[in-house]
């Protein structure tokens, strides 16, 4: 792809003789994030931007047009996917100016988008009950789907963690939350039964492992941290996670779509709800820092709308005593 160039501006090419260049800043904003899965997403946009701009122009000299042309290619997407790649523009844009490499906001010009509002996101118990115990899918994934649903963390916690983060006494692991401080999650005694037998006598690295040993060279080479000392094998990434989350549920969802990992999390919350826990209950289950978040967690929906209609059929046989 050209780099773009704009009327009245001089060439981004020709001109950046001196400072920071937008492709050597976006290397040093990626090396700053210390979430592996924030990183990852925030790369496909920043890759968008360097080709934009071009690599040697100046992080200083961007400008409103540039960050148009990066989201033109979402223009037609979900909100949510426009959302998330101004986000990472965003993000960016912020810590430029804290590091005093930008001056003006290039954002500026562009909104966020309303998303629709989505039905009831939570997948049935009976069919989550089924995914976690159907013996033909692996333990790694029936693990990890019910250590999500148990916990009603975040998948990036729950991906990251080391074996030395798990306290298997009291059923509990440390994660580092969405803002950086240090939480602990706890699970059932299905996780508790599944964990042993996933270890294998591991006490370091990854507790969940990729298929393939990590590549030691080149640009998909992982951080030392991310690979098992034993097996020589990565961490698991979260798309690959959540490809096998959505191929194997997709049997299971009426639609054929199957289901995301995050909905694990809306899952567990939203039946928590149902079955009558508090709001500040469910904030210290999922460790949301305002109640008013959990608003679409505690929104019951297509299950319990089922549950009040069996109640309430006037054929039905057998009354409550």
């Amino acid at each position: 792809m050209s780099v773009v160039a704009f009327p009245g501006r001089p060439d981004p090419v020709t001109s950046a003789t001196t400072g920071t260049t937008t492709m050597a800043a976006v290397e040093r904003f990626l090396d700053s994030i210390t979430v592996a899965t924030t990183r990852a997403g925030y790369a496909e946009t920043l890759a968008r931007l360097t080709t934009v701009t071009g690599q040697a122009h100046l992080v200083a000299a961007l400008a409103p047009e540039h960050y148009a042309a990066v989201m033109d290619r979402w223009k037609s997407a979900a909100a949510a996917t426009w959302n998330r790649h101004l986000s990472a523009l965003c993000s960016f844009t912020t810590w430029a100016q804290r590091q005093e490499l930008l001056v003006t906001n290039p954002a500026r010009r562009l909104e966020r988008r309303k998303p629709a509002r989505r039905g009831d996101r939570a997948i049935p118990r009976t069919r989550l009950e089924t995914l976690f115990t159907d013996p033909a899918h692996p333990l790694r994934e029936r693990l990890l789907w019910r250590l999500l649903y148990d916990t009603a963390a975040r998948a990036e916690e729950i991906l990251t963690l080391n074996v030395e983060d798990l306290d298997l006494e009291f059923r509990r692991a440390r994660v580092t939350s969405k803002g950086g401080a240090i939480e602990y999650v706890h699970w059932a005694t299905p996780t508790a039964r599944l964990l042993p037998r996933l270890l294998a006598g591991r006490t370091t690295g990854p507790l969940f492992l990729a298929d393939r040993r990590a590549p030691s060279s080149g640009r998909r080479t992982p951080a030392a941290a991310d690979i098992d000392p034993t097996t020589g094998r990565g961490r698991l990434s979260y798309p690959r996670a959540e490809y096998l989350f959505k191929t194997a549920s997709a049997q299971l969802d009426p639609h054929r779509q199957g289901w995301t990992l995050h909905q694990l999390r809306h899952s567990a919350l939203q039946h928590l709800a149902q079955a009558g826990r508090t709001a500040p209950e469910l904030q210290a289950k999922s460790r949301h820092q305002h109640l008013a978040s959990l608003g679409r967690y505690v929104r019951l929906g297509e299950e319990t709308s089922a549950r009040i209609t069996a109640d309430a059929d006037p054929i039905r046989r057998r009354r409550p005593r």
